[in-house]
């Protein structure tokens, strides 16, 4: 653990703020000392806390979220010169909107992210449905970037669940959602019915 905490984020806000001019972040070459775990966290509603006080400026959760990624369990912010560990207690960002827009295969769906990240739903940015225990039934998904996940809001579930459709795949009845020529499997269509 990081023991000077204030200074830390002075130096984590300094190192993000110079490469903030790039977009995206080509966190890709960059390959700067692990420094450990920082007082970070993104909770379940996608709020930022340092130190256990929610981050109230936009502009820096979006400035922390473009060097945002994922190694293997661990959240991490790369910079050039440091890269430290986070707490995600779910997904770092929530899908809190939908449309559709005209695809060559009918349509796309395009999701905004709570940081006002656009998402397109394609296979390389797919839905996921994770099952969940009790009255949930199961908490969906949407890829953003960097092995990073969007958790769609309830309502936004809910408009999503309106365009389901069941289908045939591999020889399953299935029951999912329909975007840009993909089709994400919600559960079997048997599931759906009650049988």
């Amino acid at each position: 653990m990081i023991s000077e905490a204030s200074g830390r984020l002075d130096d984590l806000l300094r190192s993000v703020g110079e490469a903030s001019g790039r977009s995206p972040a080509p966190l890709e070459r960059w390959n700067p000392p692990d420094c450990g775990d920082i007082d970070l966290r993104i909770d379940r509603e996608g709020v930022w806390h340092y130190a256990g006080t929610p981050i109230r400026r936009p502009a820096l959760v979006k400035l922390f979220a473009s060097v945002l990624a994922r190694e293997g369990e661990r959240h991490v912010l790369i910079t050039p010169v440091e890269k430290v560990g986070i707490v995600v207690e779910d997904a770092p960002f929530l899908a809190v909107d939908m449309a559709a827009e005209p695809y060559e295969a009918g349509e796309r769906l395009v999701f905004r992210t709570n940081l006002d990240d656009l998402v397109r739903c394609d296979t390389e940015h797919p839905l996921r449905f994770e099952p969940q225990a009790g009255a949930d039934g199961v908490r969906p998904y949407i890829y953003v970037r960097r092995r990073l996940w969007a958790r769609l809001t309830r309502a936004v579930f809910l408009e999503l669940a309106e365009r389901a459709e069941e289908r045939e795949v591999d020889g399953r009845r299935l029951f999912g959602v329909a975007s840009a020529g993909a089709f994400f499997p919600l559960a079997p269509a048997d599931e759906r019915n009650g049988t």
